[in-house]
């Protein structure tokens, strides 16, 4: 066999075997000692009970401190998406142990793919609703993307901006979306915005306006979040594109 072989060999074995396992206790135990404060608790109870599916919207930096939360404190089942590489796989397995069901998929084909399987278990199974970081596992950071609205409008959903932030957290200040990981025993603020209603007949037009509405009131539920917390970066929510290039 090859090195390179080998080496790729051994290095899926421990991402797939020992990685999860590890990650999940860590989280386990994190997410234990975390003590957690909730702002409109009502709008995520109201969703869970409603007969229309949740679609729970975040971003992407805030989803490790709503992992375990979102899966305890509910009596929903929740949908979310990994993508196909390696570190995903790893991830998915982490997940489905903290009881999500994992679909694969996270830009391009495989993306639309991922949605529309997301959207077909949502619609068959009664209690499914879903989770999706909405700025994308690419960024830009902040930057609400389409599949989100789309995503309610197919499966009769209504989106609820979700968020968490923490004053005594670690930021990986070197990823695209500066992830933010409480320390132990962190107070941890949880925030839930209003629902927001997708029609199911909308034009391009009407889809772009409630991608803005979704977008806007995530970063005002972000920023109402991050001031209770006590919590503040260097770097703004939403990450800044330099336009002059296009």
């Amino acid at each position: 066999m090859p090195k390179n072989s080998f080496n790729r060999g051994i290095k899926r074995f421990v991402m797939l075997t020992f990685v999860p396992s590890i990650t999940l206790l860590f989280i386990r135990c994190l997410s234990w000692s975390w003590r957690i404060e909730e702002t409109g608790r009502e709008h995520l109870d109201a969703s869970v009970a409603a007969p229309e599916p949740a679609i729970a919207a975040f971003f992407h930096g805030r989803t490790f401190a709503l992992l375990r939360h979102m899966t305890q404190r509910t009596n929903g089942k929740w949908v979310t998406m990994c993508s196909k590489s390696l570190d995903g796989e790893a991830m998915a397995r982490v997940e489905e142990g903290l009881g999500l069901v994992v679909v694969r998929g996270s830009s391009g084909r495989d993306g639309l793919e991922a949605i529309q399987e997301m959207i077909q278990l949502i619609r068959k199974t009664p209690g499914y609703g879903a989770g999706l970081a909405v700025d994308g596992s690419r960024g830009p950071r902040g930057h609400v993307q389409g599949g989100i609205v789309r995503m309610a409008r197919w499966t009769g959903g209504r989106v609820l901006p979700i968020t968490a932030s923490a004053k005594r957290a670690i930021v990986f200040r070197r990823s695209w979306d500066r992830t933010l990981l409480p320390y132990p025993f962190a107070k941890v603020h949880i925030a839930y915005g209003k629902p927001i209603d997708v029609p199911r007949k909308l034009n391009a037009a009407q889809l772009e306006e409630l991608r803005i509405c979704v977008e806007e009131d995530l970063l005002e539920l972000q920023k109402t979040a991050d001031a209770l917390s006590g919590f503040s970066d260097l770097e703004p929510i939403q990450e800044v594109i330099d336009t002059s290039a296009f």
